[in-house]
């Protein structure tokens, strides 16, 4: 029985973990975080990635988690409505479509739960070296004792640890798209039902929806800037930045503000993509936003990770323990995927792309083929 080493314990580790064990793998899952990560954005469940989720045998639990919005308004610097719809919103696309968005914690927590008795997780450590040879992987981590796996695979996000280990810098393959985007939760102080509010004052703006049955809200607030300068990178610098950018703003500015100071969740990156050339060197491989993220724009993440790490578990359970094959396939399957909803970020700034192009995108794969 091959044995893997996943980092990363969001959604793509997890899910790979689920096929490898199911295909005869012995999986390992490393997460720095003490535990789950709680708070985060709704994310996408999209076209194949739908298929992935079923195969799980988790679709109908997911789509019980399911964001219920009503619409959403668009609203000016003032916060007066100049736009608003009952029929699709930014954060999720039409609402009649059969995809599915939920919070990126409670999709964490259902595919935890599901492959927590097969699965060994080891939280609050990180992986500190890798040195491969002609049988395995000597893997150092933070806390716990060295030990050997056949194979490594890094889903540990933008910042992956395991590709700057096995890769080099991320400077090398990180591709800055012009802002930033912030997460944090907070009270439902604007009593919003079922009902999303977006907001954009030059080159700031937020969207503001209701979760938790109304009771609590999710905001997500992005800000136009170059990269920043490592000393503002840290997270005390970076919330500041954020909580002085919220509090010039007109409409709501001083709750908001105050709301990312407190929010225990809060969050904000670089909206970037990850590009690469290769996922893949010796027995290591990346998987999800670790070897092609292609940053919340696209609104694909999550699609892209339950795809990859289906495709990648089948790769490695065709290949007959042949490494190197199973990684070449899962390239060829995955990188036309991978390009085409990347695409997706960049089509039109400013805003989300087509339609058309969500639809051609979130099915450009079968599982099957």
């Amino acid at each position: 029985m091959q044995t893997v080493l996943i980092s990363g314990g969001g959604i793509a580790g997890p899910v790979l973990a689920h096929w490898l064990r199911r295909h005869g793998f012995a999986p390992t899952v490393i997460e720095r975080a003490p535990g789950r990560r709680p708070g985060g954005q709704a994310v996408d469940i999209r076209g194949v990635a739908l298929d992935v989720v079923e195969r799980m045998g988790l679709l109908e639990q997911v789509r019980g988690l399911r964001t219920r919005m009503r619409g959403m308004s668009v609203l000016d610097p003032d916060g007066r409505e100049i736009d608003r719809s009952t029929e699709a919103t930014f954060s999720s696309g039409r609402l009649d479509s059969e995809d599915v968005e939920v919070l990126r914690e409670d999709l964490v927590e259902v595919v935890y739960e599901h492959t927590r008795p097969h699965v060994e997780y080891l939280f609050g450590d990180t992986v500190t070296a890798l040195d491969e040879d002609g049988s395995g992987v000597r893997v150092d981590f933070a806390h716990a004792a060295p030990r050997t796996f056949d194979l490594v695979v890094g889903a540990d996000g933008l910042h992956s640890t395991v590709r700057r280990l096995a890769f080099g810098p991320e400077e090398d393959f990180v591709h800055h798209l012009g802002s930033y985007l912030s997460v944090f939760g907070a009270d439902n102080f604007l009593a919003l039902q079922d009902w999303q509010m977006w907001l954009r004052a030059g080159d700031t703006g937020f969207g503001i929806m209701p979760v938790r049955d109304n009771t609590e809200l999710r905001i997500a607030f992005g800000f136009e800037s170059e990269p920043l300068a490592p000393a503002l990178r840290d997270g005390g610098a970076l919330r500041q930045l954020v909580v002085d950018k919220l509090a010039s703003m007109r409409w709501e500015g001083a709750r908001l503000a105050e709301a990312a100071r407190k929010a225990p969740d809060f969050y904000c990156d670089a909206m970037a993509q990850i590009r690469m050339d290769h996922w893949s060197r010796g027995r290591v491989a990346l998987l999800g936003d670790a070897g092609y993220c292609p940053s919340p724009l696209s609104g694909q993440g999550t699609s892209l990770a339950l795809v990859g790490a289906h495709v990648l578990a089948d790769s490695l359970a065709r290949a007959g323990g042949d490494h190197r094959a199973a990684y070449a396939r899962y390239e060829r399957r995955m990188r036309p995927y991978v390009t085409l909803n990347q695409a997706l970020a960049t089509e039109n700034p400013g805003g989300p792309a087509s339609e058309e192009s969500v639809a051609h995108a979130k099915n450009a794969m079968s599982l099957d083929s």
